[in-house]
């Protein structure tokens, strides 16, 4: 019997979404783990406690966030909540660790035309990248969870590691290195041989057929419902609230704003202005820092 009820649900919420004019718009909690980022600062003798608990706090502002995810049939709009910062909050060494995270923006997804756009601030320069949806092999599950009422199953899939996010680079400790480096050849060290940076990362999302679109949260999609909660192993990110139909429809149209350059080019100008930032070293330059 309770599988009849479900699938009744599904059948009248396929035709509710088959109107001409539907749309929905969904509510993401982001949280990114800071454990790797803490372990920087054990040890570290000019970092007061007070200092300590200040940089944790800023580090929890950054790293968990609210999202708004708006979507039709064929696309959809992901960007950030507006919120007031207090003064003085999420500058200096924050804000650039941010900018390194591709904050900020309105990530856009066509999945018919299969095409992504989102618009990056970095480094003072404005972006426009347009590529192709990632392909996620997903690996589907019979396993089974309800998120916020709805009826969810889990799906898997193995994708390759961004170079250029953040939240995925690891400082290499002095223990694990077999041996140093001569000076001469020191110099020529890429900033990605200074990271422990995986080749792969598993994702496993929870996607419900009783919203039958094929969108979810950042780049997310491909699957025969709403992914309402995926998770990266470092970050997760979680639906509180979806609405059908809302009163105020958004408009879903792609951000046009920015340098146009594909996903390989973007990347590109990030890693490089890491390593002349790494190359800076003690003058003030970005550095990842290593473990005591």
């Amino acid at each position: 019997m309770k599988k009849f009820f479900f699938l009744l649900t599904v059948l009248l919420t396929t035709v509710s979404f088959a109107q001409k004019e539907f749309q929905g718009m969904a509510v993401y909690e982001s949280k990114t783990s800071t454990a790797d980022f803490k372990s920087r600062f054990e040890g570290n003798k000019e970092i007061t406690p007070e200092m300590q608990k200040m940089i944790e706090e800023r580090m929890k502002k950054m790293f968990e966030k609210t999202f708004i995810l708006n979507f039709d049939k064929s696309a959809s709009i992901y960007k950030e909540e507006e919120r007031l910062d207090a003064p003085g909050q999420g500058q200096g060494g924050m804000r650039m660790m941010s900018s390194f995270m591709g904050g900020g923006g309105t990530h856009y997804k066509n999945v018919k035309e299969k095409i992504y756009k989102v618009d990056k601030e970095f480094m003072g320069k404005e972006f426009l990248v347009k590529d192709s949806l990632t392909n996620y092999n997903w690996q589907m599950s019979g396993e089974t969870r309800v998120i916020g009422g709805y009826n969810c199953f889990k799906a898997t899939a193995v994708i390759p590691a961004s170079k250029t996010d953040f939240r995925n680079f690891r400082p290499k400790r002095n223990d694990d290195k077999k041996e140093e480096k001569p000076k001469e050849e020191a110099k020529k060290t890429s900033f990605l041989d200074e990271i422990d940076l995986p080749k792969e990362i598993t994702i496993t999302a929870w996607y419900t057929p009783e919203i039958p679109v094929s969108q979810g949260p950042e780049g997310y999609w491909g699957l025969p419902g709403l992914i309402l909660e995926v998770n990266d192993g470092k970050t997760t990110i979680l639906c509180s609230k979806v609405v059908l139909n809302p009163k105020d429809k958004a408009d879903i149209k792609a951000p046009t704003t920015g340098k146009e350059v594909s996903q390989k080019e973007y990347d590109e100008t990030v890693i490089k202005k890491m390593e002349e930032m790494s190359e800076m070293g003690g003058r003030g330059g970005f550095q990842m820092g290593r473990g005591r």
